[in-house]
């Protein structure tokens, strides 16, 4: 499983980065998941204006290629945190938020995130 924060589903526009290619790259046969919490939080910065808007629009666009679940969490990085902190996720994080990657870490959750230009690399905890 792999489950795609705000700012992963907004990298395409923000920093160029193809990111589903990137994960067939890295992962064999990736299931893409993300949190209903991170599709609200798309949509509500979409409604803005400029590049930000733009690229939630484009990730909002590409969250239809992830299954979306639903937690208890309705702040975006809890609700990704919740899903990675199941007994049994055995999966990655996609995330370029420096907070939020560093609580994966600390709870052993391996991170994909951008690495150079435009490419992602697993940082493992």
């Amino acid at each position: 499983m792999v489950v795609l924060d705000t700012n992963a589903l907004m990298m395409p526009v923000e920093c160029g980065v193809r990111v589903f290619e990137e994960l067939d790259r890295l992962v064999d046969d990736p299931e893409l998941v993300t949190p209903e919490a991170v599709v609200a939080e798309l949509e509500t910065l979409a409604a803005g204006a400029g590049e930000e808007a733009t690229a939630a629009s484009v990730g909002r666009d590409l969250a239809e290629r992830c299954r979306v679940i639903e937690t208890a969490q309705q702040y975006a990085d809890d609700a990704v945190v919740e899903l990675a902190s199941g007994e049994d996720f055995d999966g990655y994080v996609v995330t370029n938020d420096r907070p939020l990657r560093e609580r994966l870490l600390a709870r052993g959750v391996r991170v994909i995130g951008l690495r150079g230009a435009n490419t992602l690399a697993i940082t493992q905890p």
